[in-house]
């Protein structure tokens, strides 16, 4: 697996479990905002290790965006949520053409 799936599949995970109705707000606010954080770093790694792999993200723009805003509330969610979904999907679908590729 390479790196830059690898990572899409750990900030994908992330950003889902801080899409959680109640449950991801509450972690965001124990960790005073430091979880915002964090997944705006791993997102920005994400993004330049896949722009050298010549595999763009658009999901680690959309986390980066939704570590951002995550503090507004409804936004946050929705911007957490469609993050989690383009990263899970885009590494869900390198994971399908890595596979493909062994196989033949």
């Amino acid at each position: 697996m390479q790196r830059t799936t690898l990572m899409k599949w750990v900030t994908g995970v992330a950003e889902g479990l801080l899409a959680i109705p109640l449950a991801g707000g509450a972690f965001v606010l124990s960790t005073g905002w430091t979880a915002l954080l964090v997944m705006f770093i791993l997102h920005a790694i994400t993004l330049v290790i896949s722009i050298k792999d010549s595999q763009f993200s658009s999901g680690s723009i959309v986390g980066m965006v939704a570590s951002f805003l995550g503090a507004i509330p409804i936004l946050g969610w929705m911007l957490h949520t469609a993050a989690a979904l383009v990263l899970l999907l885009d590494a869900g679908q390198e994971t399908g053409k890595a596979k493909r590729k062994a196989n033949n």
